[in-house]
């Protein structure tokens, strides 16, 4: 099936998902994150088909998302996220700070999240990057910017 193209939008959120928005991309960059960074461990984890977990790496290492690694001195290789990589895990961990509030139940999260900094267990929360405060849908105006469709 052919994806729709949002690369071009002038949008950062169709650009982000022209990236990560297909269903197995996140969950291939949390596994990696927290160390299955080889093939078998991600297809036995995810229980992906071979061609569809083929296709979802290729395309997190040609976005720059993900680094592809030889590990083997046959073309084996391991996945490591970019720079790039690591900033999509903040937004995977905004997306579970939602999932814990409204989906988790009442066996609570299935994850926790330990701060280095503090050594507390926590959660990501928004905050302005100027002034430190909360930072909410309902604290917000939406401006265009300066990369704006005319």
């Amino acid at each position: 099936m052919q994806r729709t193209d949002f690369s071009e939008m002038a949008c950062s959120i169709a650009r982000t998902l022209d990236v990560m928005g297909e269903p197995w991309s996140p969950l291939i960059l949390r596994d990696i994150f927290v160390g299955m960074s080889r093939f078998e461990q991600l297809q036995a984890d995810l229980g992906i088909s071979r061609k569809v977990l083929t296709e979802r790496l290729n395309h997190l290492v040609d976005r720059g998302v993900l680094e592809r690694r030889p590990y083997d001195k046959r073309p084996r290789y391991e996945y490591v996220l970019t720079g790039k990589g690591l900033e999509l895990i903040d937004v995977l961990m905004v997306m579970v700070a939602w999932g814990d509030k409204w989906l988790a139940g009442k066996a609570g999260p299935p994850v926790l999240y330990r701060h280095h900094a503090c050594g507390e267990i926590s959660h990501v929360e928004l905050s302005c990057s100027h002034c430190g405060k909360p930072m909410h849908s309902n604290d917000i105006d939406v401006l265009p910017g300066p990369g704006a469709a005319a």
